[in-house]
């Protein structure tokens, strides 16, 4: 995205009464970010979810100046400016309905990487919660040095998850929910500082913006939705962690979570999603790979015989030219290698399987028969 429409993509999401969903509307409607300012308020007043409040204080233009000096900040400071157009813009999260239209991202990660896991719990981790932590992100770096760890930047699980995985020589991603001209708490400075040297932090709130209590909330998404998997490690029974855990089934990622004993404040959140079977147990590292299906023994034990003549469909050979035999592909890896929509995709596969052409394993993997 040149400068030019840049700004007007910054100006327009800070206009009062205009949010993410109602912003993409709007962009859809005239073609570009600057044609909106220009469009007249009659033709604006059409399009779904915009009120005349709305576009008088588009109008204004009163978010012109404040636009221009985040271009100023981000440009002064390295700092990427991602749109969904973007090559660099997580793929994962393009599907999700309330994606947002602008992240700001320091850092060096693939935001796009094969395997990328979420890690969430409680801000008052016990030594329990951080040893399952430690220990989770450790075996999963000995089988996967790419993979991507992601978390809040927050007390407790956050933290400790981050730490883990630049230990391990992982990289890891804190999703913020502030500007990136500052870091909260303080007391991390030291480890996002480490992060953004293997890893980075990533937003979608333009500098000066403080670390608001909505901003938690409306940051969980981003957590949720850029991972193949998330996991829980310790939750009380209300928390940030559980937001998270039933915004990532809304978007249909797979859940996880570490339990705990019954009478353990710390980990009643956690037994409640397993209980609700809105989370898998899982133990150990093991575990999720074996729900995952990263680590199937991809060769049946009776071979499958393939049929010899198979119409395909232009999508359905699109799709099949990108699956191998006995090497599994995650659906959203697929979706972005072969630019086609998650949910346009499993339909796709699902024809493909019932044609004998694919095989589907646990964690959404498939392989080419």
């Amino acid at each position: 995205m040149d400068r030019d429409e840049l700004f007007h993509l910054i100006a327009l999401l800070q206009v009062k009464g205009i949010g993410t969903i109602t912003a993409r509307n709007l962009i859809q409607h005239t073609g570009s970010c600057s044609a909106i300012f220009k469009e007249k308020p009659a033709n604006l007043l059409r399009i779904p979810g915009i009120g005349s409040g709305a576009i008088e204080e588009l109008k204004k233009c009163d978010s012109f100046p404040r636009a221009e000096k985040e271009l100023e900040f981000i440009e002064k400071n390295r700092i990427e400016a991602l749109t969904l157009s973007d090559e660099n813009y997580p793929k994962r999260l393009i599907d999700c309905i309330d994606a947002p239209l602008l992240l700001f991202y320091k850092g060096n990660a693939n935001l796009n990487a094969e395997k990328i896991i979420s890690i969430v719990g409680t801000r008052n981790a016990t030594d329990y919660g951080k040893s399952m932590c430690e220990d989770f992100v450790e075996e999963l770096s000995q089988k996967y040095p790419e993979l991507l760890v992601v978390s809040g930047l927050a007390h407790g699980v956050d933290i400790c998850a981050h730490r883990a995985a630049l230990k391990n020589g992982l990289p890891t991603i804190g999703v913020v929910a502030h500007g990136l001209d500052r870091i909260y708490p303080a007391v991390h400075r030291k480890t996002a500082v480490e992060m953004v040297a293997n890893g980075g932090l990533l937003t979608e709130y333009n500098s000066e913006t403080n670390p608001d209590r909505q901003n938690f909330v409306m940051r969980n998404r981003i957590v949720a939705g850029m991972a193949d998997a998330l996991i829980v490690i310790e939750s009380a029974e209300r928390g940030g962690a559980l937001i998270t855990a039933e915004i990532a089934n809304s978007y249909d990622r797979d859940v996880f979570a570490f339990p705990g004993r019954a009478t353990d404040s710390a980990s009643q959140g956690c037994n409640r999603l397993i209980y609700k079977n809105k989370a898998a147990l899982i133990q150990k590292a093991e575990d999720f790979e074996e729900l995952m299906g990263w680590n199937s023994k991809l060769k049946s034990s009776k071979s499958i015989q393939k049929p010899l003549f198979v119409e395909l469909s232009a999508d359905e050979k699109r799709v099949t030219g990108f699956l191998h035999t006995n090497e599994p592909k995650q659906i959203n890896i697929l979706s972005i290698e072969s630019d086609i929509p998650v949910y346009r995709l499993s339909s796709i596969l699902l024809e493909l399987e019932f044609k004998g052409v694919v095989r589907c394993f646990p964690g959404g993997t498939y392989i080419l028969i």
